[in-house]
């Protein structure tokens, strides 16, 4: 008898391990999501350097391919401007197991891609361009093109989708409100009053004579806006992700374009309004807001009803950096999304 009982625990055992890597296998992205054949990046692991026409001649930018999957690609626009690609390598733990393919891309300027010094090259319509010549190097089209932008790359992400939305399946804005005066607006009215009067009374002094290099400056600011509004974990803490992108940062784009301050822009981006033609975007877009964001996350909530087919997510823990300190809401929603467009069912709010 207990050798029969030894039998039965034993098959028992064994049909619930199958079983178990059975579940573990269909949870997993098709096997076709490796396949690389055809592929003229394969020896490189996936990089591309692609080839950018400007007016003042030719470089090249950086990208790197993650999977294959003919009917889902999505572009990732990093932040700053001038920032880098790095911290978006979070997707890696959560996009691969829904089988979406997506692209690692530092944009002109960036660590990984060409940095020429010319200010002219700054400019939100010459970064449109070079969005749509990478586009076309990657083969991307209407039936797979997503497009997310997060931050100063939300920006880029709504202007490219204002002029070449016909090659877009969908698009995905994140963190990012449609107006800068909008932005400055909340900074001053919600960000700034909450901060110590005095502390805050420094950092404004130190701005307005130009010295924001003063290690003073990012000693007030890291605790009181950094890690409340950009990334909710003590500096220190932050992934190595993150933190290389924050040491990789092209100070000098940043700076002609952001301004030298988190609190509000003041460079070239300062007056950028595109609130009266959000509407004109008519592709499945998903607006993604984050409760203690530098951006209003109320004002994301009405960007995405003025979009024909918008969706909001919020993340009620997070900030300016969602995937991070509200990682499972971030990804949750935004992989919801792109299966939706997928099959065909994003246009639910």
């Amino acid at each position: 008898m207990k050798r029969q009982f030894a039998v039965l625990f034993a098959t028992v055992g064994l049909c619930l391990a199958l079983s178990t890597n059975a579940d573990n296998a269909t949870r997993g992205p098709n096997p076709s999501y490796y396949d690389n054949h055809g592929r003229d990046d394969v020896l490189s692991g996936g990089v591309k350097l692609i080839d950018i026409d400007t007016p003042k001649g030719k470089f090249r930018v950086w990208t790197k391919r993650v999977g294959n999957n003919p009917k889902l690609k999505l572009l990732l626009l990093h932040g700053g401007p001038g920032a880098t690609h790095e911290y978006f390598e979070a997707f890696d733990s959560y996009l691969p197991a829904d089988g979406i393919e997506y692209y690692y891309y530092d944009q002109l300027g960036s660590a990984y891609s060409d940095q020429p010094k010319d200010e002219s090259l700054w400019t939100t319509p010459r970064f449109v361009e070079e969005v749509e010549q990478v586009r076309q190097a990657l083969h991307l089209d209407k039936d797979n093109f997503c497009l997310l932008g997060h931050s100063w790359g939300g920006i880029l992400a709504m202007e490219y989708a204002l002029k070449y939305q016909q090659h877009l399946k969908c698009l995905v804005i994140s963190n990012m409100v449609d107006s800068i005066p909008a932005y400055n607006k909340y900074a001053h009215k919600v960000l700034m009053p909450a901060m110590d009067p005095k502390l805050l009374a420094e950092v404004q002094q130190l701005e307005a004579s130009g010295h924001t290099s003063d290690p003073r400056y990012m000693q007030i600011l890291t605790p009181m806006h950094y890690e409340k509004h950009v990334l909710r974990m003590p500096q220190a803490q932050w992934p190595d992700p993150v933190q290389r992108a924050f040491g990789h940062i092209n100070e000098q784009v940043y700076t002609l374009m952001q301004g030298p301050s988190e609190l509000g822009a003041s460079g070239r981006l300062e007056h950028w309004d595109r609130s009266k033609d959000l509407h004109r975007i008519t592709v499945p877009t998903l607006v993604i807001g984050a409760q203690y964001d530098t951006m209003d996350p109320a004002y994301m909530a009405g960007m995405a009803k003025k979009l024909p087919q918008g969706r909001f997510l919020l993340c009620p823990k997070g900030s300016h950096m969602a995937m991070y300190d509200d990682q499972r809401t971030y990804f949750d929603g935004l992989t919801r999304f792109l299966l939706d467009v997928e099959a065909g069912n994003a246009a639910a709010h």
